[in-house]
């Protein structure tokens, strides 16, 4: 049985015994590498470690599944880190993608994917982020410190392999933190993924390729000129949908299924739901995960003629009975019509000391930085579901966990407030207001706060914060367009139909109350329709 690339990782999770590859998984890679059509080699640096009998027994095997495959162990002149070091070779020449560490988990298909990309199968990026890409005129060493459980890690080791594979001035190194432990205290590290860029802080957190663009961009603007001659315009488009959650590929399919010819834009498939661990409220779908759900709406988008920009944001829009779209990577799309549906973002708490600390105690995802704080003192701001949901996951990691609660009553369902309750590591804190977060070399250590009731001021020593207090809508580059509610919502009237004619948007960026993703569906399958009954009377 051929088993999906991108569940493969569940069959090979990090442990204290690096994990076996079994014979269902050497098959599958069989599978995957039958079209390999460059040579690959596995280059490990020499040496002595605990855990290199344990790697060489990996790469040997990694290496028999292909004959375009081998494993090579020689000195590399410090090319690489250490003895549990290996590069990716393509035909004898250095991809500049590099390896420290074992890679399971998460970074097992970080690791087949860069050798199905070296091979030469397709990158699946845009034209317009390839044409950014290779640019770049300047020398840039990322190294990307991941966890192998970080379900986050992998979108920016994936990226950042892909952008060495296009441009010889770029090498990645991914460091797995957990054998690198003096290099993550030199380094402060203390969220993942975190990215140096030339010994230099890059960024850190929840981060995706499109910002890792917008940044490389901010460094060199010159990176997005494009060939006029080469450059390849789309025509004039019936519809065209900014974000692609729930909410944006619902609306690009029912387009799509009226024949319209549409333009689908985001930064990463999935939004806010690829972030989700588990989902069991989708109605039809007993239980699934983001991760699930996301390859299934790209997999029904496959279904139909639906042109894809990946990874660009919209930067702005000229309204008209021919709309313009402005895009990060310097193009332009015309449009009949407009469909918003991009989503919301982690809503920060705005205090001193928040922003300078993320990645180094501050952080917004417990799934990914929790395992950084094991065995210490955090908390989390915010009791409503997600909340007392990440307090009650952190819990089983850390010593302990406080809760901050600014309203005098939880507002997370019961039945886990009561898990909570009978946690003894979890402590929760009612009434009170988080002022400010200190930190000392670069490091939190403790959160000062206000007893809203009584109104003295506490504080509690603390090495990490794990911020849970909702969500912002993503509709700062629509203000000037749109009108948007006191809570930055779009607003829209029960058709979708925003301020301006052939704008429309849907899901959790709009008034529409409860943001569930059956909802956001719907809104974006009604917004479509809607677009659709514009286009017939009004072109």
């Amino acid at each position: 049985m051929k088993l999906p690339l991108l569940t493969i990782y569940r069959f090979y999770q990090p442990s204290e015994k690096f994990a076996m590859l079994t014979p269902e998984i050497l098959q599958t890679l069989i599978s995957y590498t039958a079209n390999m059509q460059n040579k690959i080699s596995l280059v490990l640096q020499t040496g002595q470690h605990a855990k290199r009998a344990e790697l060489v027994d990996f790469l040997n095997k990694m290496a028999s599944v292909s004959e375009q495959l081998n494993f090579v162990e020689r000195e590399t002149n410090g090319r690489l880190r250490s003895p549990i070091s290996f590069l990716l070779e393509i035909n004898g020449n250095d991809s500049g993608i590099t390896f420290s560490g074992l890679p399971g988990g998460h970074e097992f298909n970080s690791l087949i994917l860069a050798i199905l990309n070296a091979s030469g199968t397709e990158l699946k990026l845009d034209e317009s982020i390839e044409s950014i890409v290779k640019n770049i005129s300047e020398p840039l060493n990322f190294k990307i410190f991941v966890s192998l459980s970080c379900h986050n890690c992998p979108d920016v080791v994936q990226t950042l392999n892909k952008f060495s594979l296009l441009n010889a001035n770029i090498n990645t190194e991914t460091i797995d933190g957990g054998m690198y432990p003096a290099l993550i205290s030199e380094n402060n590290i203390q969220g993942v993924p975190s990215i140096l860029l030339n010994g230099e802080p890059f960024a850190n957190g929840k981060i995706d390729t499109a910002i890792i663009l917008e940044k490389l961009i901010a460094r060199d603007s010159k990176i997005t000129e494009i060939d006029a001659e080469q450059a390849e315009q789309l025509p004039l488009q019936d519809m065209t949908i900014i974000g692609g959650g729930p909410a944006g590929v619902a609306a690009a399919i029912y387009g799509a299924r009226k024949g319209l010819a549409v333009t689908i834009i985001a930064d990463r498939f999935g939004g806010q739901v690829k972030d989700t661990m588990g989902i069991e409220n989708l109605i039809s779908v007993p239980k699934t995960t983001g991760t699930e759900l996301t390859n299934s709406l790209l997999a029904h988008m496959d279904n139909y003629t639906i042109t894809r920009k990946e990874h660009l944001r919209v930067q702005r829009i000229e309204s008209g009975e021919i709309k313009k779209l402005y895009l990060s990577s310097g193009e332009m799309i015309e449009s009949k019509t407009i469909i918003i549906a991009t989503g919301a973002k982690w809503r920060e708490l705005g205090i001193e000391g928040e922003k300078e600390n993320i990645g180094n105690g501050v952080a917004y995802c417990p799934h990914c930085d929790g395992p950084f704080f094991k065995g210490k003192d955090v908390a989390v701001v915010g009791g409503g579901n997600s909340g007392i949901e990440a307090a009650l996951d952190l819990a089983a990691i850390v010593k302990s966990v406080t809760v901050f609660e600014f309203m005098p009553e939880l507002k997370a369902d019961q039945v886990i407030i009561d898990q909570a309750k009978s946690r003894n590591n979890i402590n929760i804190l009612t009434n009170v207001e988080t002022k400010k977060i200190i930190a000392k070399d670069a490091a939190v250590t403790s959160l000062d706060y206000l007893d809203r009731e009584t109104g003295r001021q506490h504080s509690l020593d603390l090495s990490g914060i794990f911020v849970q207090i909702g969500l912002l809508p993503n509709s700062d580059f629509v203000s000037d367009i749109v009108k948007l509610s006191p809570h930055k919502e779009i607003i829209i009237n029960e058709k979708c139909e925003t301020s301006v004619a052939g704008i429309f948007a849907c899901g959790d960026v709009t008034t529409v109350p409860y943001k569930q993703i059956v909802i956001a569906m719907g809104e974006g399958s009604k917004a479509s329709l809607t677009a659709f009954d514009y286009l017939i009377r009004e072109f």
